[in-house]
């Protein structure tokens, strides 16, 4: 004879549990209701970009006369304004967009090279005033760059440095200098926060194996942390490269007519005349490629450097 044994019913799961939370977190957001807002943004997203798109295949009679969704009634294409923007004249951006690409290299690489080396010492090394060294740099996130604009302007204009030399003369290094440093001083404090906390996730048991075999800082900063820490060096580089890559701001401030990025052009296109604004939508469209090519080129060290940290063990 055989007996079965009693089961007992399944208990109720706590409110308070992280899978149940989690659970109910994934049916709110894959249900019909959240799928139609999820269409609705995408969309409100998709549409100006569409009508930014025909806009910039539009012959300049018709882009200043009537909407782009007229094309739909009326379509006219043509790539002379791909043409105007791509060649040399007065309104053309290749010389634009080629400082751009020389604007946010050095931008991106100074920062991070920087930060690799601070986020290393204040996570394993030991010396005085380190809490409150590291405190003071996370603080610095919170002041706003408009603030910092007018005394780093004197910085540079005044001696010993005269980044800036007065109206009239040309710019040492095309006026790159002063919008380089910039950008690093900007993006130090968020870089040094970012790969100190990527770093300290790394176990220490590596460090220590590092040690006993008689590697110094320099051999486990560079064969040991390096190589670990890629993802996350990645992931900064394509939020600071599309931070450079769209400033205004700092570019306006900073640079000279020599050295003007594409969003300093793209401004000028619809001045006080604003004779050249039918060359804006070609121009986003230029502008956007090199964006779009770093972003696909890193997207898995990207996707990998979002992740890192969230889970232990």
């Amino acid at each position: 004879m055989t007996t079965t044994t009693p089961t007992a019913p399944p208990q109720p799961t706590p409110a308070g549990n992280p899978k149940s939370a989690s659970s109910a977190a994934r049916g709110a957001l894959t249900n019909r209701w959240a799928s139609a807002v999820a269409l609705v943004i995408a969309l409100l997203w998709t549409v100006p970009t569409a009508g930014l798109l025909i806009s910039s295949f539009r012959p300049e009679g018709e882009v200043k006369s009537n909407g782009w969704w007229n094309v739909f009634t009326d379509p006219s294409f043509t790539l002379d304004n791909y043409r105007d923007v791509l060649s040399g004249g007065s309104s053309g951006l290749m010389t634009n967009l080629v400082n751009s690409i020389v604007i946010s290299v050095p931008a991106v690489l100074i920062p991070i090279s920087l930060a690799t080396m601070a986020a290393y010492a204040f996570a394993w090394m030991d010396f005085k005033g380190r809490d409150t060294l590291f405190v003071a740099v996370f603080a610095l996130q919170i002041v706003p760059i408009q603030v910092t604009l007018v005394p780093l302007l004197t910085l540079y204009v005044d001696p010993p440095f005269n980044l800036i030399p007065l109206a009239g003369t040309d710019a040492p290094g095309g006026g790159f200098y002063t919008i380089w440093l910039s950008h690093s001083i900007f993006a130090l404090p968020l870089a040094i926060f970012l790969l100190h906390n990527f770093m300290r996730e790394i176990p220490g048991e590596l460090i220590e194996s590092a040690r006993v075999d008689g590697a110094g800082h320099v051999q486990i900063f560079t064969r040991v942390m390096l190589p670990l820490m890629m993802p996350a060096i990645a992931a900064f580089g394509i939020f600071q490269f599309l931070w450079v890559w769209n400033d205004l701001l700092v570019a306006l401030v900073f640079s000279s007519p020599q050295a003007a990025p594409m969003t300093v052009k793209l401004v000028s296109l619809v001045g006080e005349r604003g004779q050249d604004w039918q060359l804006l939508a070609s121009g986003a469209f230029v502008s956007l490629i090199i964006p779009l090519i770093v972003f696909l080129a890193l997207q898995r060290y990207f996707v990998r450097g979002l992740l890192a940290g969230s889970v232990k063990g």
